[in-house]
């Protein structure tokens, strides 16, 4: 590492602290620490949110999966565009729980099914989310280790102490830091401003990869496979293990049904100033990730080549006698890219990368720790207490869970040895909840029929499935016929049969969805006494038939907003033709490999890059836009104290006529000036 290296590298750890105790005075309330006091723009969410990808587990994770299967999956995940960019569109499951106000999904559990229901969900999604979390600081701190060529081990007065260990507890302790002062605001404006300087980083490490490597250099590579484990041809691929067409095929079914149901990312969903904000936040991510992937993508690529090709031969020995010491064959695998990288990176560009990997992980392990340090305290304690929190008491709650969660994660990650890939792993811990909860989100936001009685049964017997799925593959290993994807399929599929079936049959009076939703004669009550942004009325049937309808575009879009939902929904179209036609025409006459080489430095480089310049230049204006206008909403917010997450019968709190008002308190928490008082309090 040279000495720019290193001032890059310290570059995310200045900022996180500078924005942090800056950006502490503005967070005034349950509201602000929980969601950002429901101010941010689509912009913001996009870049911010976008932030969690940026990591450095995921990119091991996405490391280990290219590196198994090239760009077969790419090809193959076009077989769910038409679906998936519906879902996206359309709002579907996000625009709906936005209307009910919740600050987590349990809340709205509770306002659909009953209190016991959010508790009992509450414990299930939070246990869950911790054992997913635990693994993610550990890897990032040991791709950082190997990445920056620090040794395995520290020698501390006789004790030998893992180096990963000691870089993931400062990690975790800066992290920290940044979630505790304003709890997601803080969050949400530094993850939004080290997206903006991430999209910037990005560009300079495609130019320094396309001078290192020719394209020549890696097609080599890439086709030097055994028949059936192309990494060029998917259908020639069909003989790889785990990620194949079938891994995609269940992956974007069992996504959809569990849309908005994983909360690791929870105050996301309740964020936006308007549920249409939110759509559009979705909308917007998803054109982002398009500039995003090219540079995972490339890396990747790079790094076996640089592995594999003769003209690196020499330079490449030290990284393989490097990775042949690691013991674990699973970390050695999720290892070997980032260790080619330390090697074939020339410095600058490495602190570069550096700086984009630690901010990912700040920006990720944040979001994590709020998500599950705030679930613990919302649909745990707030349930459990027969008296509301007083706001300092309610933020000192959440601030000490969100303590408890990062150490945890500190000693689950020094303890726990990984058998599974980074995906297989996060899909069978999410399924333990997704499995069941899915159908329950799903039916309690759309289908009045839906009953408490019915949304156990689901969340039952998918959570039971799923964990009996888990156990039965830790016991009997590859005896067991199921992978995780599989095991969360069948979950899937008899918790939706359940849901539906005793729903059906203990029914006796259909759920006022309209005023969980705020919707007809409770829209406009609601949007004066809460000093909300009045939304227009949803999809009508006033509303043309035509192809916007079918996508899902309301009366809510703007001119531009049309064009940029349109826009996507016609790309991703163009891509799903391509798509069809070539797979019908292997079908009948197979492409060699020439064809395919050509078509993936195409599609798969220089079209990403191309899409990369495009959204840097868009997202950092667009980010900095919905940055000022946070400010300027913060400034003139109006505080409401009832608006914590506690629910009276089936309404929230602050909806209820003020009953059940939460303890006195003479000063406002963290000792700030109070903004401007509504007449709840």
């Amino acid at each position: 590492m040279h000495l720019l290296d290193w001032l890059l590298f310290a570059l995310p750890v200045v900022l996180v602290l500078g924005i942090a105790v800056a950006a502490q005075r503005y967070m005034k309330s349950v509201a602000d620490f929980m969601s950002g006091g429901r101010l941010a723009g689509p912009y913001l969410l996009a870049v911010a949110s976008g932030e969690m990808q940026a990591g450095a587990v995921v990119f091991a994770a996405m490391f280990e999966l290219i590196s198994k299967s090239g760009f077969t999956l790419t090809w193959w995940w076009m077989i769910g565009t038409p679906i998936s960019i519906i879902v996206t569109i359309s709002g579907f499951v996000f625009y709906r729980f936005r209307e009910t106000r919740a600050l987590t999904l349990a809340q709205f559990f509770e306002l659909r099914y009953s209190k016991r229901f959010r508790l009992f969900t509450g414990m299930l999604g939070f246990l869950a989310g911790i054992m997913n979390f635990g693994i993610i600081p550990a890897i990032g701190a040991r791709f950082m280790v190997y990445f920056l060529g620090l040794p395995p081990e520290v020698h501390l007065s006789g004790f030998s102490l893992p180096t990963y260990v000691l870089i993931m507890g400062a990690f975790l302790g800066i992290t920290l830091f940044m979630t505790l002062t304003g709890g997601f605001l803080t969050v949400l404006i530094v993850n939004c401003v080290e997206g903006m300087i991430t999209q910037i980083f990005y560009l300079i490490i495609i130019g320094a990869l396309l001078v290192i490597f020719s394209w020549p250099e890696i097609n080599a590579v890439l086709i030097d496979r055994p028949a059936g484990q192309s990494l060029i041809n998917p259908f020639d691929s069909l003989s790889l293990k785990d990620f194949n067409i079938w891994y995609i095929v269940i992956s974007i079914f069992v996504g959809v049904y569990g849309t908005g149901a994983w909360q690791n990312a929870s105050a996301y969903k309740s964020a936006a100033i308007t549920p249409h904000a939110s759509v559009m936040g979705n909308i917007m991510g998803r054109w982002r990730d398009l500039g995003k992937n090219a540079v995972v993508t490339l890396l990747a690529v790079c790094a076996l080549t640089f592995l594999n090709h003769p003209d690196f031969a020499s330079q490449a020995a030290a990284a393989h006698v490097q990775s042949a010491a690691i013991e674990s064959a699973q970390v050695r695998g999720q290892m070997e890219v980032p260790i080619a990288m330390s090697h074939f990176l020339p410095w600058g560009i490495k602190g570069v990368l550096c700086a984009i990997l630690l901010m990912g992980i700040f920006g990720g392990d944040a979001t994590h720790l709020h998500s599950w340090g705030t679930i613990f305290v919302q649909d745990i304690l707030v349930p459990l207490r027969k008296k509301a929190f007083d706001p300092r008491r309610h933020i000192l709650a959440l601030r000490l869970s969100v303590l408890g969660v990062a150490i945890f994660a500190f000693i689950f990650g020094s303890l726990f040895q990984q058998t599974e890939y980074v995906f297989m792993w996060w899909a069978v811990t999410t399924a333990i909840y997704v499995g069941g909860a899915g159908a329950c989100i799903i039916g309690g936001l759309y289908w009045k029929k839906g009953t408490t009685i019915g949304a156990w049964a689901a969340l039952l017997s998918g959570s039971l499935l799923s964990g009996g799925g888990i156990l039965a593959r830790q016991l009997l290993g590859t005896a067991f016929p199921l992978n995780g994807t599989e095991i969360s399929l069948v979950a899937t599929l008899v918790a939706i049969s359940i849901y539906v079936l005793v729903s059906l049959l203990t029914c006796r009076e259909d759920f006022n969805l309209d005023r969980m939703l705020h919707r007809g004669k409770y829209a406009a009550a609601a949007a004066e006494d809460l000093g909300e942004l009045p939304q227009k009325k949803p999809t009508t049937s006033r509303l043309r038939l035509g192809i916007g309808r079918v996508i899902g575009i309301t009366e809510n879009f703007s001119t531009m907003d049309k064009w940029i939902a349109g826009g996507l929904f016609g790309w991703s179209m163009l891509w799903f033709v391509i798509f069809a036609v070539g797979t019908i025409w292997n079908f009948i006459a197979p492409w060699p490999t020439s064809v395919w080489s050509g078509y993936w430095h195409i599609a798969g480089i220089g079209i990403p890059i191309f899409l990369s310049l495009v959204m840097a230049i868009w997202f950092t204006w667009g980010g900095l836009r919905d940055m000022r206008e946070l400010f300027r909403r913060l400034r003139v917010q109006k505080v409401n104290v009832l608006d914590n997450g506690t629910v009276i019968g089936d309404q929230n709190l602050d909806e209820a006529g003020g009953k059940a008002l939460p303890e006195k308190s003479n000063s406002s928490p963290m000792g700030c000036l109070p903004r401007k008082i509504s007449p709840h309090e």
